[in-house]
């Protein structure tokens, strides 16, 4: 009906917010290369120009999204580690299953946050990506520290362990794996890593 859009009111209570709930689930469902701006604005009931007060095009609309994505994955490690017990493996465990839980159920997002985060000029998210990402960091450092991991470059450690967690999350993402099976599989992953602290080496003389 001719008119339609043009008659759709302007101001929204908190349209960024709102704009950026349409454009997860549009993620989910459809994928990044099918949001727009135009259909967010009708979705949420705003003339199709109302976006542009806070996305001036699509690419600032994915970056939000993007940057959002890596606060909440903060927040959802955050939160696991502090419901976890004090010891290192069940802290490592609890950050482990977080971390996958997300990948699995957000995975649309996630592949959207590392590609968004490579793009050039792209301060905001890499900016955005370092609390999650020095959280995992200090939490290698803090089992080291401990003896619960192996000694060595906590860099690389690092990077070992993301691409294990990533390996499970792309495994249960592309159905090769069932994810009533991610718990059992973090729980051999722990035990892959973790290790029962040494005493020291007495001496033989």
């Amino acid at each position: 009906m001719p008119g339609v859009t043009e008659d759709r009111p302007y101001h929204h209570g908190n349209l960024r917010a709102a704009l950026l709930d349409a454009a997860g689930r549009s993620l989910r469902e459809r994928g990044a290369d099918q949001l727009s701006l135009r259909d967010l604005a009708r979705e949420v009931g705003v003339s199709h120009a109302a976006p542009r007060r806070h996305f001036p095009d699509r690419q600032a609309l994915l970056d939000a999204l993007a940057e959002t994505g890596f606060a909440d994955l903060d927040t959802t490690l955050r939160t696991a580690l502090a419901d976890a017990d004090t010891d290192f493996p069940s802290r490592v465990r609890a950050a482990m299953t977080a971390y996958v839980r997300f990948a699995t159920e957000n995975a649309a997002l996630l592949d959207l946050m590392y590609a968004s985060k490579h793009r050039p000029g792209a301060t905001r998210i890499v900016e955005a990506a370092r609390a999650p990402f020095a959280l995992l960091s200090e939490l290698i450092r803090q089992g080291q520290e401990a003896g619960s991991l192996q000694p060595g470059d906590p860099e690389r450690v690092g990077i070992v362990l993301f691409a294990t967690l990533q390996g499970l999350a792309s495994l249960i993402n592309g159905n090769i794996v069932r994810p009533e099976l991610l718990d059992g599989l973090v729980e051999t992953t722990v035990e892959q890593f973790v290790r029962a602290p040494h005493p020291p080496d007495p001496d033989i003389s």
